[in-house]
């Protein structure tokens, strides 16, 4: 799943700027009058970027049964263990987008703007956020269900 997040990633960051240049970016310019879509178009990038350093895996579930070892499900788990991934995300995000300013301002009508890299930050900040309250509710519903487990199997 790694390979393929980092794939889509390298693919929305080349078509940033690929399509920088085309004339359908300065008509949707009028759509979008304050670079609001800065902020969604980052927040996805974003999660690419941190999808393709927080892997997602097969992980062994609690046994249904406790008595039972062998009855364990598994289920598709976000393994986010690790702060410096969602840091490390957030710091390339941002590094496109600062990139893609300086690269606007090579192309003939269109210019940088530190609006839109506080947007894109705004962006990937946002998204970070989220993905970090995620986390956190999960690893607190899966530290319930295994103490849950736990109680279950000593009574």
């Amino acid at each position: 799943m790694r390979l393929f997040f980092s794939i889509l990633s390298i693919f929305y960051i080349a078509g940033v700027f690929l399509f920088a240049n085309f004339p359908v970016i300065s008509k949707l310019a009028s759509f979008n009058p304050y670079s609001l879509l800065h902020i969604p178009l980052y927040g996805i990038l974003t999660v690419l970027i941190t999808f393709s350093f927080v892997p997602f895996r097969l992980k062994r579930n609690h046994p249904t049964n406790p008595m039972n070892p062998t009855n364990a499900s598994t289920h598709l788990r976000l393994d986010t263990s690790s702060f410096a991934r969602f840091f490390i995300a957030g710091i390339i995000a941002l590094g496109v987008a600062i990139s893609d300013e300086i690269h606007q301002s090579f192309i003939p009508a269109r210019d940088a703007s530190i609006l839109d890299v506080f947007l894109d930050f705004v962006g990937v900040a946002l998204t970070l956020f989220l993905l970090f309250q995620l986390h956190k509710k999960r690893k607190n519903q899966e530290s319930a269900l295994s103490n849950l487990h736990m109680n279950a199997s000593t009574h």
